[in-house]
């Protein structure tokens, strides 16, 4: 399974492409898919972009917890599945995020792309910049989640 790690400020062209970091293709796997899956994150606004094994895995436990008769989980179905799209990587490394979603996430020149374990945040940098911590805030939210006793691994 894929873990990322790092981040990166890339440029959007004319036509909604963007340079897929080589650290990050470096990351995956040998032999696994050059497809990704990208949607409209939950809490902010911004994308995030899934390797079809990660997409695969969080579809499993949005079935396992969903049914679809049921008509606040169809309403969540239709919201959560509402912003995705494939994209391929080209030649060039290069991926095509559709102008609808670029639109939603106010990405028109600067992308900021972070890493966050099995998935990677895309972000209009100037939004992103606006939703840092400061290291004592941070100090503060890693005491309070990670504070108390820590489960064996």
């Amino acid at each position: 399974m894929t873990s990322f790690i790092g981040d990166y400020t890339v440029k959007i062209d004319s036509k909604g492409r963007i340079s897929f970091p080589s650290a990050f293709l470096k990351q995956m796997p040998t032999g696994s898919s050059e497809k990704f899956v990208v949607k409209t994150d939950v809490y902010e606004k911004c994308l995030i972009i899934y390797t079809l094994e990660e997409w695969d895995r969080q579809t499993k436990i949005i079935r396992a917890k969903t049914n679809t008769f049921n008509p606040k989980h169809a309403t969540f179905l239709r919201e959560f599945y509402k912003g995705t799209a494939e994209l391929k990587l080209d030649s060039n490394n290069r991926i095509l995020i559709p102008s609808r979603l670029l639109e939603y996430a106010e990405i028109n020149k600067d992308v900021y792309m972070l890493a966050q374990d099995k998935r990677i945040e895309l972000w209009a940098t100037e939004n992103y910049k606006s939703k840092e911590l400061g290291p004592d805030e941070l100090a503060k939210l890693a005491e309070e989640i990670m504070g108390g006793d820590l489960p064996d691994l």
